[in-house]
């Protein structure tokens, strides 16, 4: 969120932190769609309409202030616990209303529109950089009154991405082409605007489509071999970060891919590299390591 802790809290200026005189004086911040977001005092009751958010929420010290979510929040294993209002995708007002609360941050403008009849905020989340992680984290934590729980996890995942960029790939060199199956199927990939693009890049690999202008842009099996990838990541529910797909490996192979033929065809957990969420920060180590495998003679 590259946005995110511009936050203008006005009780920073007597310079003090706590949710409580941070609730006496107020809060602005901007979200991720670039709105100015205002609260009386950090938000109580909070409904999130996207999993990414649950997990930074929980991250931020916060998970107790969620009262409802959608389906896929699994993450951490207590928001399986919370109350439900569907995919949210298309967010009933009714649902939101009847768990009363202060604050509801989801992902899509559209989110926001189809609330509108609500006198709530909305708070767009949408990170596109791995450094808008630990950003929005400490943003959540100025929203939800945890400041100092949300800024050290922040620190903490900085930290880890800055251990990532040294050796990430040696100056000069070419990026190491890389192709994402975003499922099973090998029907659909990610475009420019994904995350994992910009984890590909500081990791010196190059998504080879990722001059689509489309989020989730549809590929042929002749358009791949075109693009000539020089490993392929697909995102699989519940796998281990970084492990060999037998699956995908033959597939290819049989199709004559650089990458396959070279062995390089590698799995990793759908909602871990697909979530804009810390988890994404942990397996971006995996992503560097199949990356520089390939670079290896």
């Amino acid at each position: 969120m590259r946005v995110g802790v511009n936050f203008l809290v006005a009780v920073l200026a007597a310079g003090c932190c706590s949710a409580g005189a941070a609730g006496a004086a107020g809060i602005e911040v901007i979200d991720d769609n670039g709105r100015a977001i205002s609260l009386a005092q950090p938000a109580r009751r909070v409904i999130t309409l996207t999993p990414h958010v649950t997990e930074m929420i929980y991250a931020a010290g916060a998970g107790q202030r969620i009262v409802a979510t959608v389906t896929a929040s699994d993450f951490p294993p207590e928001a399986r616990a919370l109350a439900r209002i569907g995919d949210g995708l298309q967010p009933d007002p009714e649902k939101v209303a009847a768990y009363k609360p202060d604050l509801v941050v989801g992902w899509l403008p559209s989110q926001a529109d189809a609330l509108e009849v609500l006198d709530v905020p909305v708070f767009i989340s949408a990170p596109r950089l791995l450094d808008d992680i630990p950003d929005s984290i400490e943003t959540f934590g100025v929203l939800l009154g945890t400041p100092d729980v949300a800024r050290a996890r922040a620190d903490d995942l900085r930290r880890k991405l800055e251990a990532l960029a040294p050796g990430a790939a040696p100056p000069q060199s070419k990026p190491v082409r890389v192709f994402v199956q975003s499922g099973s199927e090998p029907d659909y990939t990610l475009g420019a605007d994904h995350i994992l693009t910009d984890v590909i890049a500081l990791c010196g690999g190059v998504n080879v489509f990722a001059d689509s202008p489309m989020a989730a842009p549809r590929v042929s099996p002749e358009g791949v071999l075109a693009a000539a990838p020089e490993v392929v990541i697909v995102g699989r529910p519940g796998t281990s970060a970084g492990s060999p797909d037998p699956a995908a490996l033959e597939y290819w192979k049989s199709l004559g891919l650089p990458a396959a033929l070279a062995g390089r065809v590698y799995m990793f957990d759908a909602d871990t590299i697909y979530r804009p969420g810390p988890r994404l920060i942990d397996a971006a180590a995996h992503v560097c390591r199949v990356i520089r495998q390939a670079r290896k003679p």
